[in-house]
């Protein structure tokens, strides 16, 4: 293992790595508005994050295959851990170690969709940046065919630890399934809390820990989360138990575990036999799509609209060009904001309405004894843009 600090990191970017970390242990509340060494920023803004619910988006239809609740408690369970490798590794992966995504602008937009193949349904995704400070992301999925659509949010409070960025991730989301008698079924879906190791050598990476649940159609599951030396003795390790809620009597399995790494795969420890989850294979990428503009073409504040010029910056390693957009940008926003106040306007979100306290959350949550007992929430307004209702 390298001994050197800031040894993954570029020669030239080394000093300004050394002085980053430096003001990381200097801060004692939120880091989310500190500024990182460019060579650290990724090309790709928050807003485009909620994509990853959904790059195996034959599993999120399989959901609504399920004959009895628990086979579709387990489809939802399977689901949501098959979403975690894009979402907390396929960065490191792809570009060596964790990147730092792009701030997203207050109205940022990001639409998206999956094809329909081998029956699966059309999977649309409609994301909007609904808050910037603090910054909060909305966002829903819908498969129309297979009567699936997750409506959720997130946001982050980031604290510094031992070496470590500590990510609180608050939001929730919630999934509904339309059943063939007309009727629906809803699953909450919490997150889990990210501790952000290998600072010190410039290589950063994200390990989950604490737990996450999901709970709906008369189960509760819990999902720990532990690193190495936990569980399998691997990185990235996870048991989840699924257990029915009360009421639903011998029709259900008494408790089913599954244990495994999220990254890789997992499979049934108790109340089942084989594997469970498998991640190893090739994932499916969104297809964005423009819904801004009068053709259906991306708008100035669609997100791959938006940050063009930043991304091309940072992809080619033209970090001068890069921090010069960046800059542009956010104090074009800053602007905007100014000229609002001094009309007397704030902004209004173009496809969410906010809810002091969701109604599902408060409770399902009660039956999972999740903390805290009441959570904001983002209703979609069901205004979809053209080029996703075709």
């Amino acid at each position: 293992m390298s001994e050197q600090a800031g040894e993954a990191v570029p020669v030239a970017q080394r000093s300004s790595w050394t002085s980053f970390i430096k003001s990381l242990a200097s801060v004692s509340g939120d880091l989310s508005s500190m500024t990182a060494p460019p060579f650290i920023l990724s090309p790709v803004s928050l807003t485009e994050f909620p994509a990853y619910w959904c790059e195996r988006p034959e599993l999120f239809a399989a959901i609504a295959n399920g004959k009895t609740p628990e086979e579709r408690a387990l489809s939802v369970l399977k689901w949501f851990i098959s979403t975690l490798k894009g979402q907390y590794t396929s960065r490191n992966e792809s570009m060596g170690s964790e990147k730092k995504p792009l701030n997203p602008a207050l109205g940022e937009l990001f639409y998206g969709t999956w094809p329909d193949k081998n029956g699966r349904g059309k999977t649309d995704l409609l994301v909007e940046q609904v808050s910037h400070h603090p910054p909060i992301t909305a966002y829903v999925i819908k498969n129309e065919s297979k009567g699936l659509k997750l409506v959720g949010h997130n946001a982050q409070k980031t604290s510094f630890s031992a070496g470590s960025i500590i990510v609180k991730q608050i939001g929730h989301a919630v999934l509904t399934v339309k059943l063939p008698s007309g009727s629906e079924e809803q699953y909450l879906i919490t997150l889990p809390r990210l501790r952000i190791d290998g600072l010190w050598y410039g290589s950063p990476y994200i390990e989950l820990c604490d737990h996450s649940y999901v709970v709906g159609g008369g189960f509760v599951g819990v999902i720990e989360y532990k690193g190495k030396g936990y569980f399998s003795g691997k990185s990235h390790s996870f048991k989840a138990t699924l257990t029915p809620q009360p009421g639903m009597g011998g029709a259900a399995t008494k408790e089913i575990v599954v244990e495994g790494t999220w990254h890789t795969d997992s499979k049934y420890v108790t109340g089942g036999h084989g594997p469970f989850h498998d991640v190893t294979g090739p994932k499916e990428e969104v297809h964005a799509v423009g819904g801004e503009g009068p053709g259906s073409e991306m708008g100035e504040m669609e997100t791959r609209k938006l940050w063009e010029l930043v991304s091309k910056g940072i992809r080619e390693g033209d970090f001068d060009t890069a921090s010069k957009e960046k800059s542009r940008i956010e104090n074009e926003m800053r602007q905007r904001r100014k000229d609002e106040a001094t009309n007397g306007k704030t902004y209004t979100s173009k496809h969410f309405t906010q809810l002091a306290s969701d109604p599902v959350y408060e409770s399902m949550g009660k039956l999972a004894k999740i903390a805290p007992p009441t959570e904001d929430a983002y209703v979609f307004n069901e205004n979809w843009p053209a080029s996703l209702r075709a």
